[in-house]
């Protein structure tokens, strides 16, 4: 049984959508108007319409990644779904995504590593030797490098994790820089894949329980074997 969207109010997500092989096979072919600045105009339209803060973005060929707060349970469906809709009619194809996007909530002291993450995604796709080299993210902006233009197709609400890596732009803008070259462990990489993967909440134990309240369903896979028999079941006659 295919368990609920994860979602619970107020809560930072990592959304992840996948694209089928035709949209990378589109994306390198595309002369008159990149297919890439369409998608990021797309993004940019829809996140606005349905009310979703957007704290960070990328968008190549294998995938979609956002990391965002929306203000409802149906608004990252209906953006993502609505970006389908214009692909699909861009493309003149039925099937745009390879499955349903996945989703994790994200505990607050996790999203400057998620946001280094999901920035760095097209370097480790072998797309980009620097993350703020890369034009379709948020990188450049965060780092206050690349090509300006680019950014002002999205409109990014930068999380309060973001605000307290300094007191302006610049300093902001440094620190990142420093954390983003910096990049992360072995540790915390598996740690976010395996939340994304099974579309469970990432954080400390302390956030599991305060999300747990909140949240639509269970925030963290069950236990694995057989519940314990209560202790008076244990004991023999």
């Amino acid at each position: 049984m295919r368990l609920p969207r994860l979602f619970a109010p107020g809560q930072a997500q990592l959304v992840e959508v996948r694209f089928l092989p035709v949209v990378g096979d589109h994306w390198r072919t595309s002369s008159d108007k990149p297919l890439p600045e369409k998608i990021t105009r797309w993004l940019g339209e829809h996140v606005r319409t349905n009310g979703v803060a957007l704290h960070a973005w990328s968008i190549s060929l294998r995938h979609l990644l956002m990391l965002a707060t929306p203000p409802d349970d149906k608004a990252l469906g209906a953006t993502v779904q609505a970006i389908g809709r214009h692909l699909a009619a861009e493309l003149k194809t039925g099937s745009i995504f390879e499955n349903r996007y996945k989703s994790s909530l994200i505990d607050p002291e996790w999203v400057l590593l998620v946001q280094i993450w999901l920035e760095s995604a097209p370097v480790r796709d072998g797309e980009a030797t620097r993350a703020s080299a890369w034009p379709w993210s948020s990188a450049a902006g965060h780092t206050g490098l690349g090509e300006p233009s680019k950014q002002n197709l999205v409109a990014v609400s930068d999380h309060e994790c973001y605000w307290a890596c300094g007191n302006t732009p610049f300093d902001r803008q440094a620190n990142y820089r420093a954390r983003l070259a910096e990049g992360l462990t072995a540790i915390e990489h598996s740690r976010i894949e395996s939340a994304l993967s099974g579309q469970w909440a990432l954080g400390s134990e302390r956030y599991l329980e305060q999300v747990a309240k909140l949240a639509n369903r269970r925030v963290a896979p069950g236990k694995r074997g057989r519940p314990a028999k209560p202790a008076e079941q244990m004991i023999r006659p």
